[in-house]
């Protein structure tokens, strides 16, 4: 059978990369000129950029699967005008990112970090480490409440934590107050946690007001995007000590972190692992060939983006 022309515009996962090949000749950019009419397939990451130029120079491109959730790279409106639909693989990540964001909570509140450096150094000899901050029964604020939203808001629960939430629109059936801004939520939130997609329509919507909003004894969590929230202003924030620290998973330009945030002690970092485990991976990697799968079979698409379904 011949195989299929498909443009990885991220290298493939390993776990991802064998199920291709099955059924895919896999090209990578920069792309061969001669090779691009022959296109009928793109896959990428969840921080690829698949440009309306970019579908432009493929006349014969069928269909976009991203491995990842967000999809913010994606010009789906390019790709809906040509009739292409856009996959991504929601869901299966859920646990994983909703674990991680509670992990980043109690990391930066018992300073984990810390405690593990005074242990090793051999500090603990001369001395005990500074005390840190309970995180039971404080008052959560989640900027979004979708499916991660919600595993997070369970998992606080357990803590005894109150939790509250900001979205486009209240969602009746669930418990939990509801703000009509970030700002609104910070200011009764002691840790506020960014948990909603990237993209134009939410970049820097975690901005100085909403820092200010959620004062010195506030921490942030980021496990959405880092265009999600200003970077320049969150520096300032922590430098001043305007907050109390903040945890970061995701930053504006990955993988460049600034150094001022290298740099800080009231800073947990780690490298945009929400889904970082192998069996998310797979499930991650399972899904996104299931959709080219699909596509190229006739079938239905197991989970095409909110913007390409009918």
């Amino acid at each position: 059978m011949t195989k299929i022309d498909l443009l990885a515009v991220a290298r493939p996962s390993p776990l991802l990369a064998p199920q291709l090949q099955e059924r895919f000749q896999v090209h990578e950019l920069p792309l061969d000129p001669a090779v691009a009419p022959r296109i009928r397939a793109i896959c990428g990451g969840g921080e690829s950029r698949v440009s309306a130029e970019l579908i432009t120079q493929l006349p014969a491109l069928e269909i976009v699967s991203i491995m990842g959730v967000g999809y913010d790279g994606v010009d789906v409106a390019a790709a809906k005008d040509r009739g292409i639909p856009v996959t991504h693989t929601p869901d299966v990540l859920n646990d994983d990112v909703a674990d991680l964001a509670l992990a980043l909570m109690l990391g930066i509140s018992r300073q984990l970090v810390q405690a593990d450096a005074h242990v090793r150094s051999g500090a603990w000899q001369h001395g005990a480490l500074a005390l840190g901050r309970k995180m039971s029964g404080a008052r959560l604020g989640l900027v979004g409440i979708g499916r991660i939203g919600q595993g997070i808001a369970r998992r606080a629960e357990a803590f005894g934590m109150q939790v509250a939430y900001t979205a486009r629109h209240a969602r009746a059936e669930l418990p939990y107050t509801h703000y009509p801004d970030a700002a609104a939520l910070a200011a009764q939130s002691d840790y506020l946690v960014v948990i909603t997609p990237g993209g134009n329509a939410t970049r820097h919507l975690v901005n100085r007001e909403v820092l200010q909003a959620l004062g010195p004894k506030g921490i942030l969590v980021n496990v959405a995007r880092g265009s999600v929230v200003d970077q320049a202003a969150l520096v300032e924030a922590l430098e001043q000590k305007a907050i109390a620290g903040a945890a970061l998973d995701v930053f504006e330009s990955e993988p460049d972190v600034p150094e001022q945030l290298r740099r800080l002690p009231n800073v947990l970092l780690s490298p945009h692992i929400g889904s970082a485990t192998h069996s998310t991976r797979q499930a991650m990697a399972d899904l996104t060939a299931a959709n080219l799968r699909a596509h190229f079979d006739g079938q239905p698409l197991p989970s095409p983006v909110p913007e390409c379904r009918t």
